[in-house]
């Protein structure tokens, strides 16, 4: 879902990855649900193991409680977002967590962008 929000919201500015430390087979289905409600599909993302390289390739690596199985790079900028885990809850839970990861997306977005970057063309 960050992943998502993040594209949605800074388009082509900001490059995203996604990956985790133990990642499921496939996008959990609530949040394809929770996100397509808000205009954002992300059912074709493929869940992926999270690399040295790809930690070495970013400036910000944010996580979600994955703690020392993550690879840590000293230089690089790290935050920890404490969510709720959505896998295996239906909807009505995983919108809240939506709401919270585009408030965290947004709050991202803004202190990697420069004040006056071009404002994006989704306001929802």
């Amino acid at each position: 879902m960050a992943a998502g929000w993040l594209r949605e919201l800074a388009g082509d500015r900001i490059e995203v990855r996604s990956a985790g430390s133990a990642p499921a087979a496939s996008v959990n289905p609530a949040a394809v649900a929770a996100m397509e409600e808000v205009g954002i599909d992300i059912s074709h993302q493929v869940p992926k193991v999270l690399t040295t390289d790809s930690v070495q390739a970013s400036e910000v690596v944010i996580t979600m409680g994955c703690g020392d199985a993550c690879p840590y790079y000293p230089g690089k900028r790290y935050e920890d977002w404490k969510l709720d885990d959505p896998a295996g809850k239906g909807i009505d839970e995983v919108r809240p967590v939506r709401v919270e990861i585009r408030t965290r997306v947004e709050e991202l977005i803004a202190s990697l962008l420069p004040q006056g970057a071009p404002a994006t063309p989704t306001q929802r």
